[in-house]
């Protein structure tokens, strides 16, 4: 779940500089809904906020408030007003503390990404750090707190404007596993990197699309038609014996590939 609305009024600072902006989520969910349904009955499941110390009663969302617990059955509140109290004016911008080369962060450390819009009164501003920060060729590193989070956030110059990415702090990020690794056949390493050489190329997002949804989609629809839906036919697969005989049959194929891409080209 989004921790940042749709659309989020909101400001940037850096030094004395305060732009008022208002924050757009860069993406839109492409999930289908499929609602719970009981087997038997095919009556719709509801979820419903229940009290467990009253029978069961149901809970409106007014007289939900958070409680922490600090020592079993021992709880201590809050409401909004409580978290309130405790931001600063700092909190409630994003307020920018360096500016860092975009290839110093490593990827596993962003989660969203968000549109930045100027207010009317900001643009100039807004357009002063944007070609700024284009020209040295920086982000900027913000902190602001969201809700009952403290977010690390990114600043991008991208396509005219500014891209808002937020992120994991370092102690969310869990230590990769160690794995045991062992020189590669002298070989084998060299068709590994033919392989990865021949299946090159550049990156273009268009090139993709989700295609298990287009699958789900359509046998929605032979259901509805009261169709079966029918297993998707696998190709069949050589048998490899060894890894030798992968890489052969994998530099052979991308080799017929690139051949093929030449010719076209």
């Amino acid at each position: 779940m989004s921790i940042i609305g749709y659309m989020t009024k909101t400001s940037i600072s850096f030094g004395l500089v305060h732009i008022p902006v208002s924050l757009k989520l860069s993406v839109k969910p492409n999930d289908i809904s499929f609602n719970m349904i009981d087997r038997h009955t095919k009556s719709r499941v509801k979820y419903e906020k229940t009290c467990i110390d009253c029978d069961g009663r149901m809970v409106k969302q007014e007289d939900i408030i958070r409680g922490y617990q600090y020592e079993k059955g021992q709880y201590v509140f809050f409401d909004d007003a409580d978290f309130e109290k405790l931001k600063s004016q700092k909190d409630k911008t994003i307020a920018i503390e360096k500016f860092v080369a975009l290839d110093q962060i490593d990827p596993i450390y962003f989660e969203k990404s968000y549109y930045v819009l100027p207010d009317k009164n900001a643009s100039k501003a807004f357009t002063l750090l944007y070609k700024a920060m284009q020209e040295q060729g920086k982000v900027g590193i913000a902190r602001t707190v969201v809700g009952t989070k403290e977010n690390l956030v990114t600043l991008r110059a991208v396509d005219g404007g500014l891209v808002l990415n937020t992120m994991y702090f370092d102690d969310e990020i869990q230590s990769a596993p160690t794995i045991q690794t062992e020189k590669p056949d002298a070989k084998e390493f060299e068709m590994a990197k033919t392989i990865i050489d021949n299946m090159s190329g550049n990156f273009d997002p268009k090139d993709y699309k989700d295609e298990y949804r287009e699958k789900v989609m359509t046998a929605i629809q032979q259901k509805i038609d009261g169709l079966e839906i029918t297993a998707t036919k696998q190709p069949k697969s050589a048998e490899i014996i060894n890894l030798m005989d992968a890489l052969r049959s994998t530099l052979e194929s991308t080799t017929v590939k690139t051949k093929q891409k030449s010719s076209a080209g």
